[in-house]
């Protein structure tokens, strides 16, 4: 079936951008508003499914209702020739998973703005009450000015359970991203996103993901019961601070990980302000390492990255007060000459009194 040209007389489809099982990403432009946007379309069996339509509109409406620098911004919702669409910002430049695929291992440097950036986008969601669900590579956008857009928020949220006979278990997201939890049928948390973006920090540091199966019901096995291997592993210049962290992040239970993207981005923050403890090698590397292709010229380090993180949501670390001694001092002067009015006063007081008939 060819792809609708005009949806809702309103969208003007032009060019397909990327193709997934569920759905079909397009450019195309807004007739009434004169501007380009993204339109993803879902597949026709999907589009047909009354409990879909439902949760589609549901996920559309919490999306649309996220408004930060860091997600892709909702504009619209429809049904039109047989398929569902969701209408969304235009974003130009790469997904994440393409720049994986392209540079192999990052380094910390380069890997941490992006990590800081999608962690603010998922935590201001996460204060809103809403989870993702599938958070991967491919869902985290970059701009040619290396701003980081989030998207697809709820969307496999909205398609779980399409067809309940193939499975015993509703999974939400990915199976190579998604959480011990999700892996056993549990509904998502805002922990479970943390973890998906451990799983993403893990293959943009060492250029795999921690886990690799043939089948999804191997991956998710593994993601419930099999600890990942140490990142530095595969990329012995990641630091044992980091490593910690990471490590941290894949637990496998949601309370031992840190609970919003907010507490992992400003742990990544407070990482990247001081100098790591670098990890003893042997043998330092004097050439690309094994298996990784060479990284662009010009290392993603090197441009200005542009950080939207909210202002942290705890209490604030309060500073030792300190004495201006010289600030007594005069206050206690000040005090002394008053003081000193006191029988000055009294006596004219007295003499005016003794003086009246």
């Amino acid at each position: 079936m060819a792809e609708p040209a005009l949806l809702n007389n309103r969208y003007q489809v032009l060019e397909p951008l990327g193709t997934g099982g569920m759905a079909q990403v397009f450019r195309a432009r807004d007739l009434m508003l004169e501007r380009f946007v993204a339109i993803k379309m879902l597949r026709a069996d999907y589009s047909a499914d009354p409990t879909v339509q439902v949760r589609f509109r549901q996920e559309a409406k919490s999306a649309a209702n996220l408004s930060h620098p860091n997600i892709v911004t909702v504009h619209d919702f429809g049904y039109d020739q047989g398929k569902l669409f969701i209408v969304m910002e235009y974003v130009p430049g790469t997904n994440l998973k393409v720049m994986i695929d392209n540079l192999g291992k990052f380094s910390p440097e380069d890997a941490l703005p992006i990590m800081i950036q999608a962690c603010a986008g998922l935590g201001y969601a996460h204060r809103a009450g809403i989870v993702h669900c599938d958070v991967k590579p491919h869902n985290i956008l970059i701009t040619p000015d290396h701003r980081v857009k989030v998207t697809d928020f709820g969307i496999a949220r909205a398609i779980s359970g399409i067809h309940p006979d193939e499975q015993n278990d509703i999974v939400w997201g990915s199976p190579l991203y998604f959480s011990p939890e999700q892996a056993a049928g549990q509904a998502p948390s805002p922990a479970s996103d943390v973890y998906s973006l451990g799983i993403v920090m893990y293959e943009m540091l060492t250029g795999r993901p921690p886990f690799v199966a043939k089948t999804p019901e191997t991956l998710a096995r593994l993601h419930r019961e099999m600890a990942p291997q140490p990142p530095s592993t595969f990329n012995p210049r990641i630091n044992p601070e980091l490593e910690q962290i990471i490590l941290k992040v894949l637990s496998k239970e949601p309370a031992a990980r840190y609970r919003t993207a907010d507490q992992l981005g400003r742990v990544l923050m407070t990482f990247g302000q001081h100098k790591p403890t670098p990890r003893a090698i042997s043998e330092p590397p004097t050439g690309p390492l094994p298996n990784a292709p060479t990284m662009a010229a010009k290392p993603i380090s090197s441009l200005p990255v542009p950080v939207f993180f909210p202002e942290p949501t705890a209490e604030p670390f309060e500073e030792p007060i300190g004495i201006d001694w010289l600030s007594v001092g005069l206050g206690l002067l000040a005090l002394a000459a008053v003081g000193g009015l006191v029988p000055l006063w009294l006596a004219i007081f007295f003499r005016w009194n003794n003086a009246l008939p």
